[in-house]
Order: structure tokens, then C-alpha cells, then sequence
């Protein structure tokens, strides 16, 4: 059993950004039935957006990409952090969810997710106690998580002596990494080294494989060749732990992650290492709605999809209004760096619509972002006309940092009316 019964639907109220008051005390679902509309003027502003359409569209399309590539799919939540969203996930097919904290792990757990994969390292004792509370305490939790080095190998083996006496072992992957990187073992014999660890401290801790993380230089030149780099260590180090009969006995999971380079990942992880059967396992996040930036541009250099590589499509989009035309050729618009993701690139520019105008909203191609504020945001317009009280549309690149300046986004269909909601627990 989970720490507790999942919680009860979350009932949007004045802390919700774009939420009307005559909507407050909704849930999400009874959101859609409510009848406001982006064009009709009722969201206040600024307000997020995901396009239902797209976003079940992308659910479908990662699943079906697992399942022709053999591997299992384990959504990393840290993405959305959202209820709603995982439970679309797990109904779509995923095998388990990915955490990135034992924070992560404690809200998966009351929302009563059995199957998590920490892609980190534990290494604090009271995160480590309560991961292994709840492999004590709950026989159906099976849980995963990393270790890069013998010392951190030794803090878990201490804790799980005194925690895991008599309970399922502690499952852990050996994690490799690159120089400069994140963590990880930077060698395969590094990599060997934490597995004899695991080994030497067991029965309470079980060497189950081999794990990387990819996309640390997504962005960068060179990022995609780095990354078959990075995974050829991995695989180098699994030959070399299954070859001396490190791995514990089951098959070996082999998991890598981000949502950049899902071909490598789907490609280069084999199904069998050293005659042992292989578990493969990816773990990307921003696919549930893609982006207008950055992950659009990796996954379709040439403006269609990569062969092999499911067909996303932008979901997410935050709008907000103009607010001031002060200079000729440039909007002032009432959304800034607390609403909008601008860790990789500003947002960019994709839609406007003016009220009593009708219709659908329409390309406010060759307008720039220009400047980011807290609440504000100048745009030049690139010849395309505005009026104060404008509404514009923003796409996204990597949305990780918009979910978290978000209490609840709301789903729209492609009309723009409000289908219902998705919460956040950030």
C-alpha cells in the first residue's frame, strides 16, 4: 500500500493564475464542463496552456515508440509533476515513473505509484530512511535507484543493515557519466568498482544494472555524438559487471534517459549482455508536450521527425496581453520569466488574437522576444500589427521550467474552449 489513499481531486481557487473567479472552487474536471474560452475573454491573463489534442497525441505516439523499440517506458515526472498527466502516462502504458528526489518519490508514493526509478543518487540519511521504510513497509513497491561510487555505496549498506532486516533488498543500477557531467562513474573501471561494492555489501543490496543519462549537452554542438559516447560507456561497463558475474540474479535493466536522443537510447541498448537477458528501460519527460524550441529542433532538424522517432507535437503555449505599445515596433506583453521558460532560449512568438474579431487565432510570424522581466515581457513585432489588449500565444523551449511556475494548466481543444486541467505538486 501507498503512504496513504490518493488524495482527493484538488479544487482550483484563487491561487490558480488565469483562472476566473467564477470558476474558483472547480476541479479540473469539472472544469471542462464550465464553458470558458481563451477567445472569449473569460481566462485572466497571463494563463498556460496545454493542447489536448497534441498532448494525447504525444502519449500515444512515445508508447507506441517503446513498444516497437522493445524497451519499457518510464516517463521521468519531474517534467510536470502533475497528477493528471502521470495517470494519462501510466493509462497509456508506462511501465513505471521516474523520479528525480526522494521528494519526488514520497509524492509518487501518495498518489500510489508503485514502480519508481530514482535517476539519482541517495546520499542523505533521512531520504535514505524513507525509501527504505517503504520497501520495508510495502512488498509491491519496486524501487530503483543509483550509485556512482563505494563511499556512497557504504552509507547505503549502513542504513539498509539497520532498515532492511528480513525485507526485499535495495535495488540499485551502477550509474555512468561523462567528464564534467553530472554524476557517475567516469570509467568502466570505476563502474566496476561501485558493482563490487554493491556486491560485497549485499544481501541487502541488489546489483540490478547499468544506467546513463545522455542529454546533459543537449544543446550544445556536438551534443548528439557526445551522447553516443556516453551510452557506449554504459554498455562497456555492463559487458565488463555482467562478465564477472556482478549482476544479481533476474534480468539486467539497462536504462537510459532524457528525451533529446531517443534513437540512441531505443538503439543502442541490446536486448541480451553476456547471455544475460536485458530489461530495457528509457526514461524521457518533455515528450508528454514537447516544445516549440529546442526539442523541435533536435527531433526534426529538417521539419519532419528523424526516421524512427515518434512525431510530437507542441502542446504547451502560454499567452499573455498586450499591455503598452510605447516605441514603433515593439509590445509590451503582460508575461514574464515567473510564467515562461528561458533557461535554454526566450519564447517564442506563435499566435495573436484580437477580441471581436472571431475566428481562430492567427501566425504572428517574424515577432521576437526581446526582453524578459519578472511579470513583463518586450516583443518586437516584426511588422505585424498589435493593439493594447492583444492576446499572444507562446511556444516553448524545454518546458520543464514553465510547469513549475504553474499551479494548474489548463487543456483547451482546438478552439481554444477549456476541456479541463491539469494541477502541479512542484
Amino acid at each position: 500500500m501507498p503512504l496513504s489513499s490518493p488524495p482527493e481531486p484538488r479544487r482550483l481557487d484563487w491561487r490558480t493564475k488565469g483562472l476566473p473567479p467564477s470558476a474558483e472552487g472547480l476541479t479540473p474536471a469539472e472544469l471542462g464542463g464550465f464553458g470558458l474560452s481563451l477567445l472569449g475573454g473569460e481566462l485572466m491573463m497571463p494563463v498556460a496552456l496545454l493542447r489536448e489534442a497534441a498532448l494525447r497525441h504525444n502519449l500515444a505516439e512515445m508508447q507506441a515508440f517503446a513498444d516497437r523499440s522493445g524497451a519499457r517506458l518510464c516517463p521521468h515526472g519531474k517534467t510536470s509533476m502533475s497528477p493528471e498527466l502521470f495517470a494519462m502516462q501510466r493509462s497509456a502504458g508506462a511501465w513505471g515513473m521516474t523520479a528525480a528526489t526522494a521528494h519526488h518519490v514520497r509524492i509518487y508514493r501518495r498518489l500510489g505509484i508503485d514502480r519508481v526509478f530514482l535517476a539519482n543518487v541517495l546520499a542523505h540519511r533521512a531520504d535514505i530512511d524513507f525509501v527504505l521504510g517503504e520497501i520495508a513497509r510495502d512488498p509491491a513497491f519496486d524501487f530503483y535507484c543509483l550509485a556512482d561510487s563505494p563511499e556512497g555505496v557504504a552509507l547505503l549498506a549502513e542504513a539498509a543493515a539497520e532498515r532492511l532486516s528480513g525485507a526485499r533488498p535495495l535495488q540499485l543500477l551502477v550509474e555512468t557519466g561523462v567528464a564534467g557531467g553530472r554524476s557517475g562513474a567516469r570509467s568502466v573501471a570505476a563502474a566496476l568498482a561501485v558493482a563490487r561494492a554493491i556486491v560485497e555489501a549485499g544481501p541487502r543490496l541488489a546489483l540490478r544494472g547499468v544506467e546513463t543519462f545522455e542529454g546533459i549537452g543537449q544543446a550544445r554542438t556536438g551534443a548528439r555524438a557526445e551522447a553516443a559516447g556516453m551510452i557506449d560507456l554504459a554498455l562497456a561497463a555492463a559487458q565488463a559487471i555482467a562478465e564477472q558475474g556482478l549482476f544479481a540474479d533476474g534480468t539486467v535493466l539497462l536504462s537510459a534517459g532524457g528525451s533529446a536522443f531517443l534513437d540512441l537510447c531505443a538503439a543502442a541498448l541490446p536486448a541480451a549482455i553476456a547471455r544475460r537477458p536485458v530489461e530495457r528501460v528509457i526514461r524521457p519527460g518533455c515528450y508528454v508536450t514537447h516544445d516549440s524550441g529546442l526539442y523541435e529542433r533536435l527531433t526534426k532538424p529538417s521539419g519532419t521527425s528523424l526516421p524512427g522517432l515518434p512525431d510530437l507535437r507542441p502542446a504547451l503555449e502560454v499567452w499573455g496581453a498586450v499591455l503598452s505599445l510605447p516605441e514603433p515596433g515593439l509590445a509590451i506583453v503582460g508575461a514574464g520569466k515567473r510564467d515562461l521558460s528561458f533557461d535554454v532560449e526566450p519564447p517564442i512568438p506563435l499566435w495573436r488574437h484580437r477580441s471581436g474579431q472571431g475566428g481562430l487565432p492567427t501566425s504572428i510570424g517574424g515577432a521576437k522576444v526581446v526582453s524578459l522581466w519578472d511579470q513583463h515581457l518586450s516583443l518586437a513585432t516584426g511588422g505585424t500589427e498589435l493593439a493594447v489588449g492583444d492576446l499572444v500565444g507562446f511556444g516553448i523551449s524545454h518546458p520543464c521550467a514553465t510547469f513549475d511556475r504553474w499551479s494548474a494548466l489548463f487543456l483547451v481543444d482546438e478552439g481554444y474552449r477549456v476541456t479541463g486541467a491539469v494541477t502541479t505538486l512542484f
